[in-house]
């Protein structure tokens, strides 16, 4: 019978071990900074959940975000945590545009229950999605094995000079889906720059 218990401990050794190579991964995407060494652009995390709102939930994916972030050269302005309430998503999303920043992560808050309603949120500030992050998100994350990122129905767009990208919220989804997005930011934020 113990056979079948988790053995605690090894998960999470192996989450660890992938989280160092999720940054180095961002570590050698490096490459993708600027020329001049100068940071891509600024970035904002919003997390999604109502036990992190209300103080007694999780917020290391936030953190982690950040991480990954910043070893991606991005400066990250703040980590926004907010309910599962699609106005105080909508405001969120929405101030870190006003705000002019480069890219706005959210996680949390894409899968099928009542509560998760931060693509509806989304969808309603984006100008254009990008489909093919969406994709590459879902796709590299169930390849990963984050069944979550698999199944996610997060948004990827730009509303006005800002990219916008929800990943689902489990460790491994952040991991591959952060890799995802930090390749192809540089080159969205570019683009969308040059108007």
């Amino acid at each position: 019978m113990s056979d079948l218990v988790p053995d605690v401990s090894t998960e999470a050794a192996a989450d660890d071990a992938a989280d160092a190579a999720a940054r180095e991964f961002a570590q050698r995407r490096g490459s993708s900074s600027a020329p001049d060494g100068s940071e891509i652009g600024r970035a904002l995390v919003v997390v999604v959940g109502d036990r992190a709102a209300h103080g007694d939930g999780d917020t290391a994916l936030g953190s982690l975000i950040v991480e990954l972030l910043e070893e991606a050269e991005f400066h990250v302005d703040a980590t926004v945590v907010v309910s599962g309430d699609e106005v105080e998503i909508r405001n969120a999303l929405n101030t870190a545009v006003i705000g002019g920043v480069d890219l706005v992560i959210s996680v949390g808050g894409v899968g099928v229950g009542a509560r998760d309603v931060t693509p509806e949120a989304t969808e309603a500030l984006l100008d254009r999605r990008l489909p093919g992050i969406e994709e590459a998100v879902r796709s590299s994350g169930l390849a990963a094995g984050a069944t979550d990122a698999g199944l996610s129905r997060g948004l990827a767009g730009i509303s006005g000079q800002t990219l916008v990208v929800n990943l689902a919220d489990s460790r491994a989804a952040v991991r591959d889906g952060m890799a995802t997005v930090t390749m192809l930011a540089r080159h969205v934020i570019e683009s969308i720059s040059d108007f």
